[in-house]
């Protein structure tokens, strides 16, 4: 008989509540010293020899015999052969994944506009994609082409030229769902390089690999010590923490659902947090009882104990409207409204990387093909920051065009202005358009 699972159960009104759901929620995920050292030695060597450093630390951390970068680069034609060689249900899944996800982030694409004022100034934004954008993606057995689509396909919709996907494949493991996704997603070249030292190439370029303006996609702490430390050179879409779920239900949805939706982000890794907050103390019991029947038939099943042990939760609160407070404190990276009218409940929702509304809308689907992004702000962050999106891959510029009757209007303002910041020359560049 397996050992009942020891999930956290907590109830808002106890007298150290927020004690425990402090401790729950905290979450460091600062590399440590070594991790930096290593990172800033990998990167300094690819700055410095380029793809001689790129191709050196390859063979060494990834076990391959390699000779050349010709060695780690994969053509059109190779990402056309994966697409061959994947099931008719696989390439029938990724192209409706696609689809959607195609479909939903032409939505966001923003144009340029401007208006002309009475006497003549122009004024506006002229909006215009990224150059190249470099895309990670983890390989080896455990490798996602789901995030292929989500990091390529809304660069591609925002117009970007040139994506350059990077992904390691370990004593030559090569997934070939993820070049599959690759090639509908639209990617134009792909190295087969990881870690550090495919985060750096990419920042500063190699006589290969091509530097980026942005990099994305997710990692282990050597790529997102290595995002961190590329920073400013290129933009980065996020450092993105553990995956979270929390779950708000009435009461009334099959427990196994709940139970199996919490499952969903626990079986990600041993630091992913699943939570449900509920006022039906007798549907939490359900919920747990379904944990613990359900829990031996994952194949993770061990990754799955860790992390809801550590760092799940079941908490009794007073009402739906209590749970919504509650939510909006954590700020989860996914949120479920298992109710029965979720639209109610959306005004009250401040802070969530992506909301899924009703019974009968898992989170899994939203990893997929529900078609929003499924890279989401983590760890509080959605306080301020949002979903990936296509304009994560566009910039804008101001627009300014002044008449010389505008411009001497402005200018008087300008003048003051400037001169009370003792700023001369601003004031007097200002003036000379005065007529």
């Amino acid at each position: 008989m397996n050992t009942p699972l020891k999930i956290a159960r907590l109830d808002i009104n106890q007298v150290d509540f927020n004690h425990h759901l402090d401790g729950l929620l905290a979450w460091e995920g600062v590399s440590d010293k070594a991790v930096n050292e290593r990172v800033e030695e990998i990167i300094s060597a690819v700055r410095a020899r380029g793809d001689a450093a790129v191709v050196e630390y390859t063979a060494r951390f990834d076990g391959l015999e390699v000779a050349s970068m010709a060695d780690l680069t994969l053509d059109r034609a190779r990402l056309e052969q994966a697409l061959d060689r994947i099931t008719a249900e696989q390439r029938q899944a990724l192209e409706v994944a696609a689809e959607r996800v195609r479909l939903y982030h032409e939505h966001q694409r923003q144009d340029s506009w401007r208006y002309t004022e009475a006497d003549g100034t122009v004024l506006g934004q002229q909006v215009t994609p990224l150059d190249r954008v470099g895309l990670y993606v983890p390989g080896g057995k455990a490798s996602y082409p789901s995030s292929v689509l989500m990091n390529a396909i809304p660069a591609k919709v925002a117009g970007v030229p040139e994506v350059v996907m990077v992904v390691p494949t370990p004593r030559g493991e090569i997934n070939e769902l993820v070049l599959a996704a690759a090639c509908l997603a639209g990617v134009d070249r792909v190295f087969t390089v990881g870690g550090a030292q495919a985060v750096a190439a990419l920042a500063y370029g190699t006589d290969s690999i091509p530097g980026v303006d942005k990099i994305v996609g997710p990692g282990n702490i050597y790529v997102a010590t290595a995002k961190r430390a590329v920073f400013g050179k290129v933009g980065i879409d996020m450092i993105a923490g553990p995956s979270e779920i929390l779950v708000i239900c009435d009461g009334q949805t099959d427990p196994d659902w709940i139970a199996m939706d919490l499952f969903s982000q626990a079986e990600h890794d041993e630091d992913a947090q699943s939570i449900l907050l509920s006022p039906d103390a007798d549907f939490l019991d359900a919920v747990e009882a379904s944990l613990n029947k359900l829990l031996g038939s994952l194949e993770r099943s061990d990754m799955v104990r860790i992390s809801l042990e550590s760092r799940g939760a079941l908490i009794k609160v007073d009402s739906l409207e209590q749970a919504c407070e509650l939510s909006n404190r954590i700020a989860p990276e996914h949120l479920e409204l298992s109710v029965a009218d979720p639209d109610a409940m959306l005004l009250q929702i401040r802070h969530a990387g992506a909301i899924f509304m009703g019974r009968f809308t898992p989170e899994a689907l939203g990893d997929y093909c529900a078609g929003p992004n499924h890279v989401l702000p983590t760890s509080g962050t959605a306080r301020f920051s949002s979903p990936l999106g296509v304009y994560d891959f566009q910039k804008r510029s101001s627009v300014i065009f002044c008449s010389p009757e505008g411009a001497s209007e402005l200018a008087k303002t300008a003048s003051v202005l400037a001169r009370g910041e003792s700023l001369t020359a601003h004031a007097r560049s200002a003036e000379y358009r005065i007529k």
